[in-house]
């Protein structure tokens, strides 16, 4: 039985796969299309959303700290996925590179926490564009019903739950119905899409920061950073360190990105660029946006699902034209960040569906297509449940642990694979090791340890609920294991 539990699979197999399968995915994705799919994912729900929430309830103007943490812990684990994506060009992600380093029950743990990261990290992005969208609507004087217009549950500070009143959360149900409507389309249809928000996106995030320069108080930076109020993360350091775990989902776009390494036309050299290029000047961005919002409003005053939009409104006239490409820009920018988030969830169904872990259907592959139809609809009504129910604050906490935890394995799976297999082919080396890797899981597991207990009692139970699953059913039909 362990022998079985810890069996890996040979790189070599990895590789060739594609060659030995039928109805495989189309390698349709350019240079320039994983750089956009990395912007894309990543700039986003930590700029439009958490960035707010995070200034007001850990960090205060010092969330630009928690940033550059977190920019130098993905830096790290970055250039771990960019050697392993260069390696093994496949679409599992992290759920690939482990199955090849540390055996079967490992790979299926990592990729069940892979599709806690991709669940949550859509539906907390779809929660964040319902939350632009009803202000959009709100300052064009359109009516919008309250019943539909929030989660259905909440969680409370004391740890209970409770009904909210509403019924669901209708936009956020709404957008991940589109943009399951464009995957569905083709991933060449969805990365010219995606092309064209980023393009937006990032034109209206570049207003903001030079219009908004002019509007900056700088008594809003004093103190820059907050004095402790006793408990851990309540601002100061720890509340820095926690600041930086919540605001690490913000940097979630990279990992995403390497699921689709098996739909890039020239992996071996691309995936590296697409990964680091995009990490890069997403970090600039988020750095400095956040000195700008936390310059304009008071960060206590942050606390709203549409910070950037609250900041426009607090600037007065003078930003008042900028308002709806604001609202609209991260309006667009969101949708991307739902696609390439749902794009790697389902791409992750696929992977370990075709392991036999999973059942089978999640693996075909439309005949024209070319995409995995099944786990792209199951993925799609998934996260439209979650996005309507739930809120915000406990799905990006949630996340960022998913994450975190996905960031360790891979610079951990560097180093074994280094030690067990120095001879293979690496188009892409990681520099420094093993300073790089190990640099790179110690700041994950201080950002895990930094966050709250309920999301670390969370993720136990999705963890159990993931190894019931695999002895139930992955452990039975498991192809590796038959061979």
């Amino acid at each position: 039985m362990i022998k079985r539990l810890f069996k890996k699979k040979d790189i070599s197999d990895v590789l060739n796969e594609p060659e030995e399968n039928k109805g495989e995915l189309k390698r349709n994705l350019s240079a320039a299309n994983l750089i956009a799919l990395g912007i894309g994912a990543i700039v986003g729900t930590g700029i439009f959303v958490i960035t707010g929430q995070a200034a007001a309830m850990y960090a205060g103007p010092a969330l630009t700290i928690s940033f550059l943490i977190s920019a130098l812990g993905c830096v790290m684990a970055g250039l771990c996925y960019a050697e392993f994506a260069a390696m093994i060009p496949t679409s599992g992600g992290v759920y690939s590179y482990s199955y090849t380093t540390m055996g079967e029950i490992l790979a299926w743990f990592v990729g069940w926490i892979l599709v806690l990261e991709y669940l949550f990290a859509c539906s907390s992005v779809a929660v964040g564009w319902s939350g632009y969208m009803l202000s959009l609507l709100h300052g064009w004087g359109i009516p919008f019903p309250e019943q539909l217009a929030g989660a259905t549950f909440d969680h409370l500070p004391d740890g209970r739950w409770v009904w909210t009143g509403r019924m669901i959360n209708f936009p956020a149900v709404f957008i991940i119905g589109v943009v399951s409507a464009f995957l569905i389309g083709g991933i060449k249809q969805s990365a010219i899409v995606n092309n064209i928000i980023v393009v937006i996106k990032v034109s209206v995030i570049l207003l903001f920061i030079a219009f908004g320069l002019s509007y900056v108080d700088t008594s809003n930076w004093t103190p820059y950073i907050p004095e402790n109020t006793g408990g851990f993360g309540n601002f100061g350091w720890t509340g820095i360190l926690r600041g930086a775990a919540v605001v690490f989902f913000a940097y979630l776009g990279f990992d995403a990105l390497s699921t689709t390494a098996g739909e890039a036309r020239n992996p071996q050299k691309d995936m590296p660029k697409g990964i680091l290029i995009s990490l890069l000047i997403c970090a600039f961005l988020y750095v400095s946006v956040t000195t700008v919002l936390t310059g304009i409003v008071n960060y206590k005053e942050l606390n709203v699902d549409a910070p950037i939009a609250l900041a426009i409104d607090h600037a007065g006239e003078g930003l008042a034209w900028l308002s709806p490409f604001i609202k609209l820009g991260a309006i667009a920018g969101l949708s991307s960040v739902i696609l390439v988030m749902m794009l790697g969830q389902s791409r992750i169904y696929y992977s370990i569906s075709k392991d036999g872990l999973l059942p089978e259907l999640f693996s075909k592959v439309h005949d024209k297509r070319g995409i995995p139809q099944n786990a792209t609809l199951f993925a799609s009504v998934a996260t439209a449940l979650i996005a309507g129910l739930f809120p915000l604050h406990v799905l990006s906490e949630l996340v960022s642990i998913g994450t975190l935890t996905a960031f360790t394995i891979v610079c951990i799976s560097i180093l074994i694979l280094r030690k067990t297999q120095p001879h293979l082919k690496r188009p892409f080396k990681t520099p420094f090791v093993p300073f790089v890797p190990l640099l790179g899981a110690v700041i994950c597991i201080a950002q895990m340890i930094a966050l709250p207990w309920d999301t670390w009692v969370r993720l136990i139970g999705w963890t159990v609920l993931g190894f019931i699953i695999y002895f139930a059913y992955g452990l039975k039909h498991s192809k590796l294991n038959d061979k």
